[in-house]
C-alpha cells in the first residue's frame, strides 16, 4: 500500500512506539524524515537514527527517563498536512507549551527548529510541533 504523508506516518510510527515503551522503531527512509528526525535527535527528544538507504529504513532509538521510564516525547502533531499547507512567518512562529515544547519548519534554510527559525529571522511551512 502507498503512503500518501510520510511525515505523517513517521509521527505516528513514533507516538505508537512512545505509548508501547519500544525501544526503538523502524521508519520509512526520505531525506525530509531524516531532516526531522535529526532535529529531534539534536534537541535530544530521540536517542539517536541509525540510516539504512539500502533497506529504506531509518531506525529510531527513543529516550526514555532513568527514573519513570517516561518517554521524553509526550506529544507530537502534524500540523501541514497534503490538503491543506501552513505557512508562517519567523515572527508567527508558534511557541509550544511556553517554550517547553518546539516547533519543526521546513525553510529555505533546511529543516529547522522555531527557536532556529526566529534567531535566523525565516519562516516556511509549519510541519510539526513536539512537546
Amino acid at each position: 500500500m502507498a503512503i500518501s504523508d510520510m511525515i505523517a506516518d513517521c509521527l505516528t510510527r513514533v507516538r505508537n512506539a512512545k505509548e508501547a515503551r519500544h525501544k526503538y522503531v523502524d521508519v520509512g527512509y526520505s531525506k525530509l524524515n531524516r531532516s526531522i528526525l535529526g532535529v529531534l535527535e539534536r534537541l535530544g527528544y530521540v536517542r539517536h537514527c541509525l540510516v539504512d538507504e539500502q533497506g529504506c529504513r531509518i531506525r529510531v532509538f527513543l529516550k526514555y527517563r532513568r527514573q519513570t521510564q517516561e518517554s521524553v516525547i509526550h506529544g507530537l502533531k502534524r500540523m501541514s498536512k497534503p490538503g491543506k499547507r501552513c505557512y508562517v512567518g519567523y515572527r508567527e512562529v508558534p511557541r509550544v507549551l511556553s517554550g517547553l515544547g518546539t516547533a519543526i519548519l521546513s525553510t529555505s534554510s533546511g529543516v529547522i527548529d522555531g527557536e532556529e527559525a526566529r534567531s535566523l529571522k525565516v519562516g516556511g511551512e509549519l510541519l510539526c510541533i513536539v512537546w
